[in-house]
């Protein structure tokens, strides 16, 4: 397996290119398929691109209508079909559409082992390194970002080899909190992880609610789970657990993460409702004043900065040494990528081309999202502005640890079941890590 992604954020590019308007040659390859390349969209006629995202919080939406109406007036001989759902329901729909024989061109496949290497293993997703070379991607990401959107041997290995989609924006699970709240309380924002357990108690103390949580789905409490493991077990660990390369789920620091975040729930830090709240109702709840904090990614501050102005901050979890380096679980986006039936492949890659350029990433700011590369624009408000100053210390620190649902296909069952047990008091945590290692135990012998 590879080695962690290194520098994942990375500085900027020194190679900026103009929004789908790189040349390409004609005797590129598109990746996976015979025949050439070309960039000439007007030259492919009247073309309906039909595109499946999962792009449905408020500002993910509204960029990317922004950037769809961007590519049609560009392209007037394009049409983009749009279908949106919710990343869970996106998960359980794509497999059978990728299955059929009228699939669509774009869609958003999650990396890791459970969608993108399955899909590549299926044959279901256009390799990438043709329109790579023609739109010259490579020069314009960092190779720690391109890293997690390739899969090689066939689906066997992830965080490398093969290019088969390209993301639009960035991605960090931290800390959010209510200000107010936090002043009421006579709290700052914590600067340890003590202080920040500390911060909990005395929440529970006065009547508040210390974490908003919602965990209908399982995978939330395998991202909160991630956050605690990351200060217990450490980044490398983290990655090298993640990635295949050595370490057990049984281990300690994994097993006391589990153990912390049962004492969450029996201590009242988390609501008691919480496995009956969808995840995407969390935000909405804690907007409306449920929770002193809410551990989530950022997707949700621009919901968050139309509701509560500045009366929300984010932080990266804080470390438990107080100045250590951050660290957090993250990385990029869902990516775009092309499906292997798609009639259309080369006016799919233009528009992936559009989505990704410098001026997509000036859009992603001006809507309140975290652009994966470094924008012109600059974030207005107290919350963009917290999320972008915790993205640059990331990057600065190589502090971005993988999800852990990468790590098998069937992680976010296998554990996430588990994990909702064990904040419903119905399990222990060493069972919880028994139950993600037999599943990674059994993946490992099969590739």
């Amino acid at each position: 397996m590879l080695g962690p992604f290194g520098r994942v954020l990375g500085a900027a590019v020194a190679v900026a290119l103009a929004a789908g308007c790189a040349p390409g040659s004609d005797d590129e390859p598109a990746g996976g398929k015979a025949g050439a390349v070309s960039t000439d969209v007007a030259k492919a006629g009247k073309v309906t691109l039909t595109v499946w995202d999962q792009e449905v919080q408020g500002g993910q939406r509204e960029q990317i209508e922004k950037l769809n109406a961007g590519f049609q007036a560009k392209y007037p001989n394009v049409r983009i079909e749009r279908v949106s759902r919710s990343f869970t329901d996106l998960q359980k729909t794509l497999r059978l559409a990728l299955s059929g024989s009228d699939p669509p061109d774009v869609v958003q496949a999650n990396q890791g082992y459970a969608a993108m290497g399955q899909f590549v293993k299926a044959g279901m997703l256009l390799k990438l390194d043709g329109y790579d070379r023609a739109y010259r991607w490579s020069a314009r990401y960092p190779k720690g970002l391109l890293a997690l959107n390739s899969v090689g041997g066939g689906g066997r290995t992830i965080g490398g080899g093969d290019l088969y989609g390209m993301s639009l924006n960035g991605e960090i699970i931290g800390l959010y909190y209510n200000r107010d709240k936090l002043a009421r309380l006579g709290l700052r924002p914590p600067r340890t992880w003590a202080e920040f357990e500390n911060a909990l108690g005395t929440a529970k103390s006065r009547g508040e609610l210390p974490i908003a949580f919602g965990n209908q789905e399982k995978l939330p409490a395998i991202q909160v789970y991630g956050v605690i493991q990351d200060r217990l077990a450490g980044k490398d660990a983290v990655r090298s657990l993640v990635f295949g390369r050595g370490g057990s789920w049984t281990d300690a620091p994994n097993v006391q993460a589990a153990q912390r975040l049962a004492d969450w729930a029996r201590r009242g830090y988390l609501n008691a409702d919480a496995n009956a709240v969808k995840w995407d109702d969390t935000p909405v709840d804690f907007a409306k004043g449920r929770g002193v904090f809410m551990i989530g990614g950022n997707w949700w501050a621009a919901d968050l900065k139309a509701k509560m102005g500045d009366r929300a901050g984010f932080m990266v979890p804080p470390p438990v040494r107080e100045g250590a380096p951050p660290v957090t679980m993250g990385g990029e986006s869902l990516p775009f990528s092309i499906t292997s039936k798609s009639r259309h492949p080369d006016v799919a890659a233009a528009y992936i081309d559009y989505l990704t350029s410098p001026d997509a990433m000036n859009v992603a700011v001006a809507t309140g999202n975290l652009p994966a590369l470094k924008a012109s624009a600059r974030p207005e408000g107290a919350l963009p502005k917290d999320i972008a100053a915790a993205w640059e210390a990331l990057s600065a620190a190589d502090g971005i640890t993988p999800y852990l649902d990468y790590a098998t296909p069937g992680l976010a069952d296998t554990f996430g079941g588990p994990l909702q047990a064990l904040i419903a008091g119905k399990t222990t945590a060493p069972k919880a890590a028994a139950a993600a290692q037999r599943d990674y135990e059994e993946f490992l012998k099969k590739k």
